[in-house]
């Protein structure tokens, strides 16, 4: 309850003036601006688009960021829908949408990793302002988002190889009780049946000496409540997906008083929560014929699939080591050794 009444206070307390500035350029109340930023290293140039949204009251920060892993569409869509969702008249506060973080993986079509320097942007936080063009792209975001931010959001989905069933998540640490309080209550208002909770403790990604490598990593470790969303798979664009993005955002902003409505966020009777995770990797090259997919409950010692090599001479049989369900599982033949194959969340309820 104390740490419920200090979010309260928080919120009532954390005004910030009638005015925004952002890169130099101020955003009214009520109004909203769209930027542009330009990102370049010696050898490539790029821009990250952002949408800053100034409220009519006082209020909070909101950082959320889309599109970190450009090949992962659902949350660059859900954004484009929060430009007209998000109305700054009705907004208590800030909130800045990066719409997509990394434009050179979007736009190459490129799963995982930036095509202009071959770097996974979600293992580079907090940036280098020296480095290629990913790690500028960090720093960027390090520097003019996350470190302006009360509180933050990274959302995602399955890239392109990735049968990934949705889900919210949280940081949680013993030594920062507030924000992980808080953050739990951000996942819960996000309106997903499972969340995954990212216990940190005895992690070095959130030591102050050690680099964060994940972009809501980088937040919890500056003590900002941070969340992910989970949500899409295959690289599809599935538009029950999108709509479950957008429609958990505007519930969340309702959670920290964001918006000056008579509606209140909407709170699910219960939630199934999952701390421990199993990975299962190939021990070979080849094709992976799954016979489980995501979402499905599974006991240890189930098959859940089979590795052949290039002839169809089965390699390995995969069996689960784990009772849980499965949140993620490979969804495309190739398969590579040492690649994760899936991963089984504990499913507890809290």
């Amino acid at each position: 309850m104390k740490y419920l009444i200090g979010i309260l206070c928080f919120l009532c307390t954390n005004a910030l003036f009638s005015q925004f500035s952002f890169q130099g350029e101020t955003i009214t109340a009520g109004t909203k601006k769209h930027f542009k930023i330009p990102i370049s290293d010696k050898n490539h140039n790029t821009f990250i688009p952002i949408t800053v949204f100034c409220g009519i009251e006082k209020g909070p920060t909101l950082g959320i960021t889309a599109g970190v892993h450009g090949y992962e569409y659902p949350p660059i869509i859900a954004g484009q829908r929060l430009i007209k969702s998000i109305d700054p008249k009705t907004l208590k506060g800030i909130v800045i949408l990066v719409q997509i973080a990394n434009v050179g993986s979007f736009s190459n079509r490129s799963p995982f990793v930036n095509a202009l320097d071959k770097k996974n942007l979600n293992r580079t936080f907090p940036g280098d302002a020296n480095g290629t063009v990913t790690e500028k792209i960090a720093d960027f975001i390090t520097k003019n988002v996350i470190a302006k931010s009360d509180f933050f959001l990274d959302v995602h989905a399955g890239d392109a190889s990735e049968d990934l069933m949705p889900y919210s998540a949280y940081y949680s640490n013993k030594s920062m009780n507030s924000a992980s309080f808080t953050g739990r209550k951000m996942a819960e208002a996000l309106l997903f049946d499972h969340i995954v909770i990212f216990n940190t403790d005895g992690k070095d990604y959130v030591k102050k000496d050690k680099p964060s490598l994940y972009c809501s990593a980088e937040a919890f470790k500056r003590n900002i409540p941070s969340v992910d969303i989970e949500c899409g798979r295959l690289g599809m664009v599935e538009n029950k997906a999108v709509l479950k993005i957008e429609k958990g955002i505007l519930n969340m902003l309702l959670l920290l008083n964001m918006r000056v409505s008579l509606e209140k966020s909407i709170q699910k009777n219960s939630y199934l929560f999952i701390e421990d995770r199993t990975y299962q990797s190939s021990s070979y090259d080849g094709i992976f014929y799954p016979v489980k997919k995501s979402g499905d409950y599974i006991t240890k010692g189930m098959t859940i699939g089979k590795v052949t090599d290039y002839f169809g001479k089965t390699l390995e049989t995969i069996y689960a080591k784990a009772d849980g369900i499965i949140l993620l599982t490979i969804g495309t033949p190739p398969v590579n050794k040492g690649e994760t194959l899936l991963v089984i969340g504990n499913v507890k309820n809290l």
